[in-house]
């Protein structure tokens, strides 16, 4: 693979011609904030550990910059952008920078929370400066929807990356906690300032990696009944998982029943369990246990 040339990624300069001549302000409805730090985005394709055999998906792109560093390393990179300007935009802004990778990029105009099928050879990797406002939902759905994506690495708000990291026991353990950790081994993988951005953010931002789990939770229930167990759990955080999960199970009886088969405290918190007790309770109500 020939070396891409020194003036390939986008620098602040390029960012704000760029957008100038697309006539695009970052919008906040769509939590645009563009990364205009070359050195920030070789870090995040190093991070995310990019091989030159990977089919990496990447959503939202923006205005390329992330897009021509993945292209750098990747084999194949397919970009999913929503924004009708940016996505009308990119393939000129590949074709301008990395000429001679042009035709390993893809451009798939949707929203990401609606894709079910992508282009090409199935993808092995997910990178992405995801949209703070849908990270989660967004981040949730490509490990669903795409069981051969091994590593991720994404960039979101720092709050959100703890989150998605937590442990049990920790305060900020929560939902997306549990339900990344459902599909793969989550950590935080470093700080993003804000001033690699533009327009700056006024929130720190955070890496996250997961490496999907290579054998799938151990249960015979499925995510849905899992999920449904972990939403009612923190539905109500502050109550015991006897009085958090009774409307979930029908009673507070069947709560405490389903609790008690699975080896759990009907008075613990949903915040100090695993996914893999989450799954043992749903195992067991729906066996009526």
């Amino acid at each position: 693979m020939s070396s891409p040339a020194p003036d390939s990624l986008l620098g602040p300069a390029d960012i704000r011609e760029l957008a100038a001549a697309l006539g695009v302000r970052p919008t906040k409805q769509r939590g645009q904030n563009f990364v205009i730090d070359a050195n920030t985005v070789r870090r995040i394709v190093r991070t995310a550990g990019v091989r030159p055999d990977d089919t990496v998906v990447e959503v939202g792109p923006g205005l390329g910059s992330l897009t021509l560093a993945l292209l750098e390393v990747a084999d194949r990179v397919t970009a999913v952008e929503i924004d009708d300007v940016l996505a009308a935009a990119l393939p000129a802004t590949v074709a301008a920078r990395t000429p001679a990778r042009a035709d390993r990029f893809a451009l798939v105009h949707s929203d990401a929370m609606h894709v079910t099928e992508l282009p090409g050879p199935a993808p092995t990797a997910l990178v992405a400066n995801l949209p703070y406002n849908v990270a989660v939902p967004v981040l949730l759905h490509m490990l669903d929807t795409f069981p051969s994506i091994e590593r991720t690495l994404v960039m979101v708000q720092s709050e959100v990356a703890d989150r998605l990291a937590a442990a049990p026991g920790s305060k900020v353990y929560g939902v997306p906690s549990v339900k990344a950790n459902w599909y793969a081994e989550v950590k935080r993988a470093g700080a993003i300032g804000r001033n690699v951005f533009w327009p700056a953010p006024n929130v720190d931002s955070g890496l996250v990696s997961l490496v999907r789990r290579t054998e799938p939770i151990a249960t015979t229930a499925t995510k849905r009944q899992v999920f449904a167990v972990v939403d009612a759990a923190f539905a109500q955080r502050r109550k015991t998982l006897r009085a958090a999960l009774a409307g979930w199970a029908g009673s507070a009886a069947a709560a405490e029943a389903a609790l008690v088969a699975a080896g759990i405290s009907p008075q613990a918190r949903g915040e100090s369990l695993t996914v893999e007790e989450f799954a043992r309770i749903a195992e067991h109500a729906q066996t009526g246990a």
